[in-house]
């Protein structure tokens, strides 16, 4: 016996989030449209996964960012996709060594594919475009475009340049909601080995469900000035005490 999903007061809740709430059933199963409709999610999430970072498109967006100079393209230590997904390590380590960079930048932006890279070609100029009239006065350091690469690949970049602050753009874990969530790490006095517990976290920018790029660009610029002022991020650094721009 079915149990419909249709126009009871589950509907007027489905409008407010993309959650599988109310399903409708047959028996002990799942209906076919709900059957469905898992199916395209999971499949949407695993394209999320193995879609490569179109490098050139994700320049060409940057190019268009006032106050971005001409990004430096890197890639980590992986040497496919498949390793990539086996080898954590390897994602955290270039492959090759940095070109030379004017050191004692403030900021210094990485973009990394990391395990979507339809986050980063949807949102991640959109967020810079937003973030940089926040903090004037910032020197940034040339932005570099990492595929196959991790978080902790940035410490090496910052460490590289010297640059006081990095903030990595990269795609988070698709779920089966969501295949094109960015998030947002920030990390003062970067270096190898650097702890999570010594970064920053802006997660779920995905308009229109998650963050929009201005709202996460407000936060971002929040945790700047704070970890400028206590010269620190991560634990040392309390999100809640902060006031937003």
């Amino acid at each position: 016996m079915s149990r419909p999903a249709g126009s009871d007061f589950w509907t007027a809740l489905r409008a407010h989030t993309p959650a599988r709430i109310g399903q409708s059933r047959h028996g002990e199963a799942p209906g076919t449209r709900e059957r469905l409709e898992f199916a395209s999610a999971h499949a949407a999430a695993r394209d999320a996964v193995h879609t490569p970072l179109d490098v050139p498109a994700l320049v060409a967006d940057l190019a268009a960012v006032p106050g971005l100079t001409e990004p430096v393209l890197v890639a980590s230590a992986a040497p496919d996709r498949a390793t990539y997904l086996t080898r954590p390590d390897l994602g955290r380590r270039l492959r090759d060594p940095l070109p030379p960079a004017e050191p004692g930048a403030d900021i210094v932006v990485v973009l990394a594919d990391g395990l979507s890279a339809t986050a980063v070609q949807r949102h991640a100029a959109g967020v810079l475009r937003e973030l940089l009239p926040l903090l004037p006065g910032t020197r940034w350091a040339p932005p570099v475009v990492a595929s196959q690469a991790r978080v902790a690949l940035a410490d090496h970049v910052g460490a590289a340049w010297g640059a006081r602050l990095t903030l990595v753009l990269i795609g988070e874990r698709p779920g089966l909601t969501t295949a094109d969530s960015l998030g947002a790490y920030l990390t003062w006095a970067p270096r190898p080995g650097t702890p999570d517990s010594a970064r920053n976290c802006v997660s779920n920018i995905h308009p229109p469900h998650g963050l929009d790029h201005a709202t996460a660009a407000r936060t971002i610029a929040s945790l700047v000035r704070g970890a400028r002022q206590l010269q620190a991020t991560g634990v040392t650094l309390k999100e809640g005490r902060l006031e937003l721009a």
